[in-house]
């Protein structure tokens, strides 16, 4: 597995939605390769910059804890999650990378990232369509990246059903029900959400960590593993 490296370059927002182009070349200096994925994605100019510190510091870290094993990325937008993990753990065969409605230039994210690492062709299946529909097994990595609301939980729930390895970094708890959580008197509606589904994890049998990504990168930054 590549050995993680420090992605915060200074100078630049790691928040920033503005997207990446040959312009932001000079951001990325290094020959690290956070670097080196960074000025490829400058050549595709499609993908946001938060997006691709999003991706790299779930990446690193759910690598951290889980080898090998087929990815599966669901509610993937462009992919990058997909293509990073088999990047930084090449031992996994293949990834799946899921969303109901995948964006135009997610074929020009995966072009890029091919042409950069040519090991890369051929092993990460772009699939458009619900995400129930693709069969998880237990030997399976899953994740997803910012699943709005309750699409965390179907996420969670597909993996358990599977007894598959699961990461996923949760956003817009307030539309999966945080008022029916019974902690949500003590703490801040969205961690009651999150708390419950790491509970929830726990009695499905899993070992759970709780993690976080920087703030300075998202808000919606607490990363939740589960492994069987």
């Amino acid at each position: 597995m590549s050995k993680p490296e420090d992605s915060a370059a200074p100078g630049h927002s790691t928040a920033s939605r503005v997207r990446l182009t040959r312009r932001s070349l000079a951001l990325f200096p290094g020959d690290t390769l956070f670097d080196r994925v960074a000025r490829a994605l400058c050549a595709a100019d499609c993908l946001p910059r938060k997006e691709l510190y999003e991706a790299w510091e779930m990446a690193r870290r759910v690598r951290r804890r889980f080898r090998g094993g087929r990815v599966v990325d669901l509610a993937c937008g462009h992919g990058l999650l997909a293509h990073l993990m088999l990047l930084l753990d090449d031992s996994s065969p293949a990834a799946i990378a899921v969303d109901t409605r995948l964006p135009p230039s997610a074929a020009r994210v995966a072009d890029v990232l091919e042409a950069a690492w040519p090991r890369l062709a051929g092993r990460v299946t772009r699939i458009e369509g619900p995400l129930r529909d693709v069969p998880l097994g237990s030997d399976d990595v899953v994740v997803s990246a910012h699943a709005c609301g309750a699409l965390t939980d179907a996420v969670l729930e597909r993996a358990v059903a599977a007894r598959a390895r699961v990461a996923v970094l949760p956003c817009c708890q307030e539309k999966a029900r945080a008022g029916e959580q019974p902690l949500a008197g003590w703490l801040d509606p969205a961690l009651a959400v999150d708390v419950a589904r790491a509970v929830r994890l726990q009695a499905a049998g899993y070992a759970v960590h709780a993690l976080r990504i920087p703030a300075s990168i998202t808000p919606k930054n607490r990363l939740l593993l589960g492994a069987p």
